[in-house]
């Protein structure tokens, strides 16, 4: 703390004089309270005092603009200054005080960083912790600074003072609800397509197995309800929900039915006709093994192939739709929405692919779930990752934030405590990003995604308020007599679980979940069977699903029930707890009601729970609660601790409305019991919490939901594909207007006649006028010599074309009609970074390949897929003398740049050679240039901070490589690839920056290319696929063994894949990921019919050999 004697002055001043008299003054009323919660030995802690006293009583407006103004200020003498003012007469002690306080934390936090102490317990947990926070607000500070350097002196100062205001929640709501145009019927006329993703588990509309699997839970049937709710809002035409097609015997036969309706749309509730693919719907797309149920945690190879299937059926639909109420322009997607982590994924590859709005719901998230595994202490991080692949879970909802224009929680709790977690998203950077937002100012492409607070709904057709009576106040003895027989008929369910009882009279305590160790159900049956005050008092139910034999569930839900059943036997609860073995989804309301009967209360002792369907479902029937504090629960009910505390005004928000039970620990089995035991016990405060659930249960209905979520997904920035509508459909050959480029292709390609004056017969084929043919003839060599011309490298990019040629170049690349497209994509560069040789033997042998079998060469075409820029790439073809026209289509500079050779669209007015400017339009989406680029020097070329000299803190590992960037990727040498920070940690990084993009290490690690998030070489063939209707299930890529870092995304998906063996002998993955990260496996699949290898050699019979493979293995899925 060199330099800085004045703070340790200040707070040994504090702690000796200041602390002391507070600590006098003070002595009774903080021992009382710490009485009060049963603190043994109670007296007075200064700090605790502090904290939870005086902190609470700053205002942390100014606090905080203070803080902000100080972190900001470049001059090191300047800041010491301005730390010296604040400590001024001028400020108030006790703001001093906190300030203190935030210097400590942050001293604090960067000890436990820099210097470990192994012996400490927990020490691990708490370095990771210290680490990340410290990372962030690194982050923070850099994204700031940078935003900072483009405004005035003046404006700086205005910036900080408006970023900082602190809202409070009244002002927020009220500014929140002004800004937004709540959804209404005068919406009717709109015709909305949205699609709904929840990949996982077994979905279907009806009989919902809820219970079955961890998959197949409180998930599912919020989709399925929300898909349902959505369809019947005024303006939405049609929902799709996408889910997995499973064909395996083991389940039932309807999960293989392609398509499910949900609802008929075909007349709106004015009896007007819709149309017949009006209503919602589920879409089983196949992926995977098809003969196979595969849990959540398997499903990560298969992603990309779900993408490419699901990708097909959006455009199906939004050509269909266009007939019906587009106009004949296609309806895309108003939203693509998904659910969970995988979903996630999925929805923002679709999203990049489609150009339109991705939406993010949660539901649970995986950095939440491996702190709480890791609090428990029962399993190592490893061990956490090879059952739950949760590194992979976790990066799936980082890809998901990066591309979310919205995030839907259930909670606040969620916001802040949740995906505060995650490197990409910042609550402080965000409220930054947004005022500057309001205010017209530039973030530089630094984005955050915004999360709003949308609770579930419900569906309160089968709840029936019960009235005040006898047996609505749960006295049993009007139905069963004192023998236990029923005198009069009751639910099959009831007789099911009253069986277990010795005396079914007494309060019930229900828990409804799957058999999951998430769920917490030992720590419940525990803190059940050690009080004995509870065991007198009421009985236990649980609820855990269906099963026949524990030996065929599971290892997760078989280890849950069998530590169940011991603990019944450990405690003697026989007579005490229910576990009945089967139950219907239509028991679920019976079994509730029979709680209710009994007076008694439901829990959910989840370890994180996000949001909790059954505790609205409990409080709809009437049920008092006892739930989870980490999760949703905080925000459904106000517990009795929040109502006596002085901090009631800020929970009473419209969310946190229930307020019908209590909140707990999860890990705290005395808190467990304790709760339980005083809602069983105390009859008013049963009766008053009962109350408030039904009072205040109608916030959660499904209109309700669904007419927030539509008013917040409108005030997005709605986006579709840019590109021009006048380009024919690939399908549509009768209405194409053809260019005598177009025709003189297709006397080769496709055997149609030549079309001259652009005149087509009645019968469809084109008419022949022969006056102009030795004029033609003349044209038509010129222009073919200048096309060839193309390859020489004095013209590279400068083809000069008359204009009257011009015209006579394809007007469109032929890849519209395109069946099959082979894309060379093999990263085969030296230790230099330059394209070796064997790149050229491989072009030239697949095209003999291909061009061995007459009838695939005429419908196919070929593409290169490469990291190097357009020069470069011309430059190799024209070493093996290969014509550019030969290819349909260059993808270069990592996907970022799209060509395609010997078109108009291709050419400038000059005659030069040039990018697709749709697909420049197409992933310009929150791409940051300068920012990027500043952002990767600073972080490349230094060691986060440490260091005592500046000097050591410099390293010259990167360099910029002019040559290789372009307006949408920024290039850098690697000079020393073994200083190069790994893709994933500088993707952390960017992220914690607000900065979205994707980076690539290439040519053998000497190059570090980094693109637009919308940009990849995968990425680029759904957008040639979106864009001319050239299917991605009839690409076939062409690879080595070894590659760029984004070699594994070009494996996995629905195309064909050929790996080359033995010709790409070391590539960039070193560079991709860090220890302890996912691996490859959780990528592409580890055997699969579209991936087929070649033997070593370059030769063109091996190739064609794998292709047929591949094409055989294809058909037969």
């Amino acid at each position: 703390m060199a330099g800085n004697e004045w703070i340790n002055g200040y707070l040994e001043a504090i702690l000796d004089s200041g602390g002391a008299a507070v600590a006098e003054e003070q002595r009774p009323a903080a021992a009382t309270a710490a009485a009060e919660v049963g603190v043994k030995g109670a007296h007075f802690n200064p700090t605790r005092y502090f904290v939870e006293e005086v902190v609470t009583g700053v205002d942390e407006t100014d606090l905080y603009r203070t803080w902000i103004k100080v972190v900001a200020t470049r001059n090191a003498r300047e800041r010491s200054s301005r730390l010296e003012n604040i400590f001024s007469e001028e400020f108030h002690p006790i703001a001093q005080l906190a300030f203190l306080l935030l210097i400590l934390e942050k001293w604090f936090f960067m000890f436990c960083f820099r210097f470990p102490c192994e012996h400490l317990p927990e020490w691990e947990g708490i370095q990771r912790l210290a680490k990340r926070r410290w990372e962030r607000e690194e982050g923070r500070k850099d994204a700031v600074e940078d935003m900072s350097e483009e405004l005035s002196e003046g404006e700086k100062g205005d910036t900080v003072g408006e970023l900082v205001l602190i809202e409070t929640p009244k002002k927020r709501l009220q500014r929140n609800i002004s800004d937004l145009q709540v959804w209404s019927e005068e919406n009717k006329e709109k015709k909305l397509y949205i699609v709904l993703i929840s990949l996982h588990g077994l979905v279907r509309g009806e009989n919902m197995e809820l219970g079955r699997d961890s998959d197949t839970g409180g998930q599912v049937k919020y989709v399925i309800e929300l898909a349902k709710a959505l369809s019947m809002m005024p303006g939405v035409y049609r929902v799709d929900l996408f889910t997995r097609q499973i064909a395996a015997p083991d389940v039932d036969w309807s999960y293989g039915e392609p398509t499910e309706m949900l609802t008929t749309g075909s007349y709106d509730l004015e009896g007007n006709e819709l149309g017949e693919s009006a209503g919602a719907y589920i879409i089983r797309i196949p992926f995977g093994p098809r003969d196979k149920y595969l849990r959540k945690e398997l499903l990560w190879p298969y992603i990309q192939e779900f993408v490419d299937g699901a990708l097909a059926h959006i455009l199906n639909m939004s050509r269909v739709l266009g007939e019906q109420v587009g106009g004949g322009q296609p309806v895309w997607p108003y939203v693509i929405h998904g659910h969970y982590a995988d979903a996630g994924d999925s929805a923002a590859l679709l999203s990049g692919a489609l150009n339109v709005p991705m939406v993010l719901t949660g539901h649970s998230l995986g950095r939440d779930k491996l702190e709480q595994l890791l609090k428990q202490g029962r399993q190592t991080k490893e061990d956490i990752n090879a059952t739950y692949k949760i590194t992979r879970r976790i990066e799936a909802e980082e890809l998901s934030l990066d591309a979310a224009e919205l995030v839907i929680t259930s909670t606040k709790q969620e916001i802040e405590e949740q995906w505060g977690l995650y490197d990409g998203f910042d609550v402080k950077l965000e409220r930054v990003l947004r005022a500057r937002a309001r205010r017209g100012v530039s973030c530089h492409g630094r984005y955050m995604p915004r999360m709003v607070v949308i609770p579930p709904g419900m569906d309160f057709g089968n709840v029936v308020v019960q009235e005040e009576q006898a047996e609505a106040d749960g006295d049993l003895a009007a139905l069963i007599s004192s023998d236990g027989v029923s005198p009069k008929s009751i639910p099959p369910i009831w007789s099911e679980i009253m069986r277990f009882f010795t005396n079914p009279h007494k309060p019930m305590i229900l828990a409804l979940s799957r058999p999951d160790p998430k769920k917490n159900i030992t720590t419940l049956l525990k803190a059940f069977g050690e009080c004995r005050a509870l065991k007198d008092l009421a009985n236990l139910t649980l609820i855990m699903g269906n099963r026949d034999d524990i030996d065929e569930m599971s290892s997760g839900n078989a280890s849950v029930l069998t530590t169940v059943l011991k603990l019944i036997d450990r405690y003697d609860l026989y007579g005490l707890v229910a576990y009945p073995k089967h139950h219907k989804q239509s028991d679920v309301p019976e079994i509730y009601g029979l709680a209710a009967k009994t007076k008694g209360v439901f829990i959910n002792p989840a370890l994180v729970e996000p949001f909790g369907l059954t505790l609205i479902e409990a409080a709809a029937h009437g049920l008092p609660m006892v739930a989870t504090k980490n999760g949703g629960p905080v925000d459904i009910q106000r517990c009795e601790e929040m109502r006596e505390s002085k901090f009631d005004s800020l929970s009473s928000t419209l969310l946190q409305a229930l307020n019908n039970g209590l909140l707990v620990d999860p890990h705290d089995q005395q808190a467990i019991a304790d709760a339980l035991l005083k809602l069983v016990a105390d009859k008013n405060l049963w009766i008053e919490c009962r109350c408030n659930g039904w009072c205040n249960i109608h916030l959660f209905s499904w209109p309700e939901h669904c007419r927030t979520y539509l008013t917040r997904i409108a005030a997005c920035r709605m986006r579709h594909p840019q590109w021009q509508t006048d380009t024919p459909a690939a399908s549509d050959e009768a209405a194409i207007e053809e260019s005598l480029g177009d025709s003189l292709k297709d006397v080769h390609e496709l055997s149609l006649r030549l079309s001259i004056d652009e005149k087509i017969s009645l019968n469809g084929s084109p008419e022949r006028d022969d006056s102009n043919d030795a004029e033609l003839s003349d044209q038509v060599k010129r222009i073919l010599s200048r096309i060839k011309k193309q390859t020489s490298p004095e013209s590279h990019q400068s083809v000069s074309v008359k204009p009257t040629e011009a015209a006579l170049l394809n007007k469109y690349p032929l890849l519209r009609r395109r069946r099959r497209l082979f894309v060379i994509a093999l990263d085969c560069y030296d230790d230099k970074g330059s394209p070796e040789k064997k790149m050229i033997q491989v072009i030239q042998e697949v095209f003999r390949a291909v061009r061995s079998d007459h009838q695939l060469s005429r419908i196919s075409g070929f593409a290169i897929s490469t990291a190097m820029a357009l020069s470069e790439t011309l430059d190799i073809l024209t070493t093996g003398k290969i014509q550019v026209t030969e290819f349909d289509a260059l993808i270069c500079s990592s996907g970022s740049k799209v060509y395609y050779p010997g078109t108009a669209q291709c050419m400038d007015a000059d005659g030069r050679m040039r990018a697709d400017q749709d697909y420049a339009m197409h992933i310009e989406y929150r791409w940051a240039h300068d920012g990027v680029k500043r952002t990767i020097m600073k972080l490349m070329n230094s060691q986060d901070g440490q260091g005592d000299d500046k000097a050591e803190r410099f390293l010259d590992v990167v360099a910029e490589d002019a040559t290789g960037s372009n307006a949408h990727c920024v290039s850098f040498m690697i000079k020393d690839p073994s200083k190069a920070k790994k893709a994933e940690e500088l993707r952390q990084k960017l992220r914690m920056r607000g900065l979205r993009c994707h980076l690539v290490y290439c040519r053998n690690s000497t190059r570090l290319q980094v693109v637009p998030l919308l940009a990849s070489r995968t990425l680029a063939l759904r957008y040639l696929f979106v864009r001319w209707g050239l299917n991605v299930n009839n690409m076939y890529i062409i690879l080595g063994e070894h590659g760029d870092t984004d070699h594994e995304e070009l494996v996995a998906g629905s195309h064909k894949t050929l790996i080359m063996k033995g010709v790409v002998e070391r590539g960039s993955e070193g560079l991709l990921r860090m220890a302890g990260s996912y691996q490859k496996d959780d990528i592409v699949p580890g055997e699969s019919p579209l991936i087929v290898y070649t033997n070593e050699g370059i030769k063109s019979e091996e190739i064609m050999k794998a292709l047929k493979e591949a094409s055989k293995a294809a058909s037969g899925m």
